[in-house]
């Protein structure tokens, strides 16, 4: 819940279009192109350009929640498709779809967007075709979850026929290269965009393979479109603020406490980057609480039961999304129709270093490819929560989807190593947590590291234990409800420990060849507790 005091305001506009905005409607498109100065390059992270990442929201409601599959049957005919991109063929236990989200300025069908609509949402004038937003979604084969986990687009890796470069490299610069070799040969420009389009793609598509070690099975991209058509569809979507905001350059001016955005407003709220207290960290966790919201709505009974918003869903994913030649999407969606909110999670692949830097002063995200293995291979199969990383510390299964700051923990040290507990405490600070008494344990010293909690089934302890690492739960009678004691023992290798596996889940020590931070060393980031979108109500957030 968020915190007192939290009026609703409900600014969802009408189905068919927004007063004094051109009267946008369902053929509405929308995404801007911003510019951003090199430390705003640097704090990209985790989520590529939110606007395109929730755009993806249109395809992946469908595919993790199944929604009414029998009103969808028109998508066989409908939805754009593309071939020829080398998928399929891996066993690994699950579906794996790769989601795409580009800055292209034409729908899926390739009619160009009009100046009107981009104008209506602020878009940028620069067009490109990069892939700004990459999400993997890995579907276990008996359908029970879906785990959506982002790409940063800036992840420094090995594109093929290009070798070190960003990700979302692979796409744009392969399509490019391509596309001017066609047209020196003579092609057409709509074969040359085709097959170079075509290229890109299956580029794409052979760099997340290699970083991720699965094989994609699925391909689906979505272009500057979907946003608005999918919040509106649904009637707009949930959010909570802990504070009133007004921040001109995203167009983000909300008050504090509940409200449900659609439109334009619902782009504000995941585009702003600046004036946020955690900058990039508090704009992700919009992203992710906006995307859990989103799903969470249709799958509710008031959508599912609604025929008028599932056919403007319905329309919304025709008008945005590409998908391969070799999908039946109707069919997978049937697969998943007794899918639950709870079932749906968000995550991010591990990231070793939010500020790395190449030899020639290219702001990049440093990932380590099999530690990003490890993890992916951990999401799929009943055993998923008995994996070993490479650590030696099993996996935990998924904490509950709580507003950390509504926890306050105390860390009290028992170990040998010095200052412990306040690095510890920061790192969960950094993480959301309320932060509470830190020092020296003077009690007993436990043989493992320990949460201890008025409840310790409570979704606060499972909640703060799931952040720290493989660590004990006890109950402690003299602790409140809301506060949680975290004792460190000598086996502590959670949050704020040096080369923690915990807190970046890789390998902390020194960056790759021709990769460098302002230390010269890797700078992990602690992860959040993961969001779900079984929540009754929208987590508060920056």
């Amino acid at each position: 819940m968020c915190a007192p005091p939290c009026p609703c305001v409900n600014t969802a506009t009408p189905d068919r279009g927004y007063p004094g905005h051109g009267g946008l409607g369902s053929s509405l498109v929308c995404v801007s192109n911003e510019v951003r100065s090199p430390a705003d390059r640097r704090a990209e992270v985790r989520r590529g350009r939110l606007r395109l990442v929730v755009a993806l929201a249109s395809i992946l409601v469908l595919v993790t929640t199944g929604l009414a599959w029998r009103s969808i049957d028109s998508l066989r005919s409908n939805l754009a498709t593309a071939g020829g991109l080398g998928l399929g063929g891996g066993a690994d236990g699950a579906v794996d779809i790769l989601l795409v989200g580009t800055d292209s300025r034409t729908d899926a069908h390739g009619n160009p967007l009009s100046q009107q609509e981009l104008d209506t949402l602020r878009a940028g004038e620069e067009a490109a075709t990069n892939t700004d937003t990459i999400l993997l979604i890995r579907v276990p084969n008996d359908g029970s979850s879906a785990t959506a986990i982002s790409i940063p687009r800036d992840s420094y890796v090995d594109v093929p026929g290009i070798g070190e470069s960003k990700i979302n490299a692979a796409y744009g610069t392969t399509k490019a290269t391509e596309r001017e070799r066609l047209v020196e040969e003579g092609e057409s420009e709509t074969e040359a965009e085709r097959e170079s389009s075509r290229a890109g793609r299956e580029a794409l598509v052979e760099t997340v393979a290699d970083l991720t070690g699965i094989t994609v099975d699925h391909y689906a991209e979505v272009g500057l479109l979907g946003f608005v058509l999918l919040t509106d569809a649904v009637g707009g979507v949930d959010v909570c603020l802990n504070e009133a905001v007004d921040e001109p350059l995203s167009g983000a001016n909300f008050t504090m406490g509940e409200q449900t955005l659609s439109g334009p407003d619902a782009l504000s709220f995941v585009r702003q980057r600046h004036d946020l207290p955690r900058g990039d960290l508090d704009r992700i966790v919009r992203q992710q609480v906006f995307m859990a919201s989103l799903a969470n709505q249709v799958l509710s009974a008031r959508t599912l039961s609604d025929p008028a918003k599932l056919s403007q869903l319905t329309r919304a994913v025709e008008r945005s999304v590409v998908i391969d030649d070799d999908w039946d999407i109707v069919d997978f969606a049937r697969q998943l129709q007794n899918l639950a909110g709870g079932d749906v999670q968000f995550d991010t692949i591990p990231v070793a270093n939010l500020n790395g830097m190449t030899e020639w002063g290219e702001s990049i995200v440093v990932v380590d490819p099999p530690e990003v293995r490890s993890f992916v291979a951990g999401l799929v199969g009943e055993d998923a929560g008995d994996e070993t990383s490479e650590s030696g510390s099993a996996t935990t299964s998924p904490a509950p989807d709580i507003d950390p700051s509504t926890v306050t923990v105390d860390v009290a040290n028992a170990s040998a190593v010095s200052g412990l507990a306040n690095a510890a405490s920061a790192a969960l600070a950094e993480i959301g947590y309320a932060t509470g008494e830190v020092g020296n344990h003077t009690g007993t010293t436990p043989a493992r590291t320990t949460v201890f909690a008025a409840d310790p089934e409570s979704d606060a302890a499972r909640a703060v234990a799931a952040s720290v690492g493989d660590v004990d739960i006890e109950a402690d009678s003299s602790l409140s409800d809301d506060e949680v004691r975290v004792v460190l023992a000598s086996d502590y290798s959670g949050p704020g420990v040096e080369g923690s596996a915990t807190t970046a889940q890789t390998p902390t020590g020194t960056a790759p060849d021709g990769v460098t931070s302002a230390d010269g060393t890797m700078t992990p980031v602690p992860p959040g507790p993961p969001i779900t979108a079984g929540s009754d109500s929208p987590r508060c957030v920056n």
